[in-house]
């Protein structure tokens, strides 16, 4: 099986592609790098995705890769959704690995193991992103241990791995071998507290990338999101959902709020956050037959729960202040009961 998922890759033929046709679907006359057919390690293109503002700067990234990326930015902003979208328009492969405290360089170079009664070698993420040419995606790198991550500089430079465990061999790196990583972090440590775990990471080993900072996609954006993932929603009711998440994060960085609560609370909405609780409302609708109120019952279960109950008390209060009483939506048999009680 991994042979010829292999085969397959070292079969992958590089191809030009009009930038303007892949992102937007207007030719612009400026190519990129990519491959003419998609591998079974390409990510699956989602129709419904929308490249917001914040992905400019990984697009240009993509057009002229000299240096590894790093992207940064808050909690469910879609830092890796964004790279695997933007990669499956590129038929470009991936191998993702999330970091964590106890990431080793073997994890991803490889190791040797049994098979058929032989000591084989089994290589890892990046020997198969460096040989074949694909991007290696490393999330949450700001959870991994500095002097780990500093064991990749010479990767990171360019220059071949050495894999001395398999008798020193060397992978020399595929033209288009692409290395990203994802952070909720700059790599300067965390002094907000709210990303337990993170660490500083070594400025040298920084200093190795371009850096991008993603943020959560504007109002008109998710609104557009919600809208398309679940058209049985109403515009009003997807538009006030958006608004509320934004003032949820206004509340947990600590801004003024135009509801006039102020208190800055140890939740927010992500994009991920806001999609999965238009999900809950869909299919919690039935409930409103039951006198349940769906959205506030799905607002629980996307979000509010995570919080103390004097941050729930908080977020219910501000969504009797922004929903209206019921909200009528389009289609047969669906009302959509917004009050809280």
């Amino acid at each position: 099986m991994q042979t010829r998922l292999t085969d397959e890759l070292d079969s992958l033929q590089p191809a030009d592609l009009d930038a303007g046709q892949v992102f937007s679907g207007k030719q612009s006359g400026t190519t990129v790098r990519a491959y003419a057919v998609p591998s079974a390690y390409t990510p699956s293109i989602d129709h419904d995705y929308i490249f917001h503002e914040s992905s400019r700067d990984v697009v240009v990234w993509f057009l002229n890769a000299q240096e590894p990326l790093y992207v940064f930015g808050p909690c469910g902003c879609g830092k890796s959704t964004c790279i695997k979208q933007l990669a499956a328009r590129l038929n470009y492969p991936v191998f993702e690995v999330t970091g964590h405290g106890r990431l080793e360089i073997a994890d991803l170079v490889g190791h040797l193991t049994i098979k058929d009664s032989n000591m084989v070698f089994e290589y890892g993420p990046l020997a198969l992103a460096m040989r074949y040419g694909a991007i290696l995606l490393l999330n949450e790198i700001d959870l991994t241990s500095p002097e780990i991550a500093a064991g990749l500089n010479s990767v990171l430079d360019g220059s071949p791995l050495c894999i001395a465990e398999n008798g020193g061999e060397l992978i020399v790196p595929h033209p288009m071998f692409r290395f990203v990583a994802t952070a909720n972090t700059n790599g300067g440590g965390d002094d907000t507290g709210l990303y337990q775990g993170t660490q500083r990471q070594n400025l040298a080993w920084l200093d190795r990338f371009t850096i991008c900072e993603v943020g959560y996609p504007s109002a008109d954006v998710e609104k557009s999101l919600l809208a398309r993932r679940f058209p049985s929603l109403p515009e009003s009711l997807c538009a006030t959902m958006v608004d509320y998440a934004n003032e949820v994060r206004k509340l947990f960085m600590g801004e003024a709020s135009t509801n006039n609560l102020t208190s800055t609370i140890e939740v927010t909405f992500s994009t991920r956050s806001l999609l999965r609780w238009g999900d809950l409302t869909v299919r919690f609708q039935p409930l409103a037959h039951q006198g349940v109120q769906p959205v506030t019952y799905a607002l629980d279960r996307a979000l509010a729960y995570r919080a103390s109950r004097e941050t729930r008390a908080m977020l219910h209060e501000l969504a009797q202040r922004m929903f209206p009483q019921q909200v009528e939506a389009e289609g047969p048999n669906a009302t959509y009961t917004n009050s809280v009680k």
